[in-house]
């Protein structure tokens, strides 16, 4: 993951407290940008700023709840107002999830999915991209979800804002193909974060739903954060210059015969 680099260049990652979020964070500080990591707990996101500076990164934390508008667009001006070349990568990460069907799913549960997962998204894109609109650059990555681009059962409200993302990210990149702004987003299988380690352990039988898990994907594995991590870096580094408005399904083969 050495061949892209983006020294000189500031990156938000939002999410990024842990799991896929803090491996981007750590991927592209050792790839010589300064990281800016988000989120919704503060005392996590200044571990993950802590741990990448002692492994001789540029970091800073930022407690930030995505779904708080003024709080993104404060956060925003904070970011830039510090910076002179102001900021060349966004990555919106942050997200949940929720398992049912739509009779199982109350107005409650999708309002709290949209809030985080959709506006969250909305939220800092549109903070962010008068800024890199009037430096004619900017690279910007959302983390949807193979539940973005195939139905997955039980999964009614998640699925729906991860679609919406998909289809947020194509329309950002065609209004401002024009403007030397990308934006591109990554659709992951299962990944094996800590949070999903976290739910196995509360099966009656851990290992079996591990196995479970694991064999949904046709590879027979969940994916490592670093293996989205990876995408994430050529996603924000020049040399994908000639990308924009892709969904890029990081999933085992689970869409192989689409």
């Amino acid at each position: 993951m050495t061949m892209f680099r983006l020294d000189g260049k500031t990156a938000v990652v939002t999410g990024a407290g842990s799991g896929i979020g803090e491996a981007i964070a750590t991927c592209l500080a050792r790839s010589g940008a300064e990281v800016v990591i988000g989120d919704v707990r503060g005392g996590e996101a200044e571990r993950v700023r802590d741990a990448i500076r002692a492994d001789g990164g540029r970091a800073e934390s930022l407690e930030l709840d995505v779904s708080d508008g003024p709080a993104c667009a404060q956060a925003v001006r904070a970011v830039l107002s510090a910076r002179p070349d102001g900021c060349h990568v966004l990555v919106n990460n942050a997200g949940i999830g929720h398992v049912g069907t739509i009779l199982t799913t109350e107005v409650a549960d999708i309002d709290r999915l949209m809030r985080v997962n959709v506006h969250g998204v909305f939220n800092l894109c549109r903070a962010m991209l008068p800024h890199m609109i009037a430096r004619g650059s900017g690279s910007i990555v959302n983390i949807a979800s193979i539940g973005g681009v195939i139905a997955l059962r039980e999964r009614f409200a998640y699925c729906t804002t991860k679609f919406a993302v998909v289809g947020m990210t194509k329309c950002l990149a065609l209004d401002h193909v024009k403007t030397g702004v990308r934006v591109n987003c990554i659709c992951p299988a299962r990944v094996e974060t800590p949070w999903i380690r976290q739910r196995i352990a509360e099966y009656p039988d851990p290992a079996a739903a591990y196995r479970q898990m694991s064999e949904s994907q046709p590879v027979g594995r969940m994916a490592r954060p670093e293996e989205i991590a990876a995408l994430a870096l050529y996603l924000a580094a020049d040399e994908s210059a000639f990308v924009t408005g892709s969904a890029f399904p990081i999933d085992g083969g689970m869409t192989m015969g689409l």
